[in-house]
């Protein structure tokens, strides 16, 4: 088959989107010089130095960024470097993005919608806090209990991290439970004074911001 386009850039993001589509794309290192239409799977800071390579045929990942004359779609997912269930997963689009490219991402189960320029930095931060941040207060809390001697048996607080996700996409803000949602203020001091400084802060800043 044919390749539609061609993928600069072997990254995880490069490396599932390119297994996903499969022979319809070329999955290339980005020192390649691909003819036809380019989808720029590498890092923020090298795309504007890439594009400049493909001028008009070419867009790029990135949810943060806004290079004038280079349409961006940006999946609103975490890439592992495998194909995944994308089914429902929205799918950012900036500029003029070709409409086979956003076919063959709708083919994969992204769902497109279109995201002003100025808009671009708030989503991105939104994104951050969503998937890295979450990611990083889950781990935290993992590396306390281990530091302190628990040993959570199973599958230790992904358990927890899954019923939360599960009872937001449910029931909303409805879904968010714990002692800030109580108002239980002995609980809320207990618990701050058993953790260092550092998390003491970033809990309690993050209870009070519900």
């Amino acid at each position: 088959m044919a390749h539609e386009f061609s993928i600069l850039g072997r990254g995880r993001a490069g490396r599932a989107l390119g297994r996903a589509w499969g022979e319809s794309v070329a999955l290339l290192p980005s020192d390649t010089e691909p003819s036809g239409f380019v989808l720029l799977a590498v890092p923020d800071d090298a795309i504007t130095a890439q594009a400049a390579r493909f001028p008009g045929r070419c867009a790029h990942l990135s949810g943060s960024l806004d290079l004038e004359g280079v349409p961006c779609a940006h999946p609103l997912t975490s890439f592992d470097g495998e194909p995944a269930d994308w089914r429902g997963t929205p799918l950012a689009l900036t500029g003029e993005v070709p409409g086979f490219l956003v076919d063959a991402f709708q083919e994969l189960g992204f769902e497109p919608f279109h995201l002003e320029p100025k808009q671009k930095a708030l989503y991105h931060a939104a994104a951050v806090l969503t998937s890295a941040h979450s990611a990083s207060l889950w781990l935290g809390a993992a590396a306390l209990l281990r530091d302190a001697g628990v040993e959570l048996p199973g599958r230790g607080l992904l358990p927890l991290v899954e019923a939360t996700r599960r009872n937001i996409e449910r029931l909303g803000e409805g879904g968010r439970t714990g002692p800030f949602v109580r108002g239980d203020e002995a609980t809320i001091a207990r618990d701050a004074a058993a953790l260092p400084e550092g998390w003491r802060e970033i809990f309690l800043k993050l209870g009070h911001l519900g």
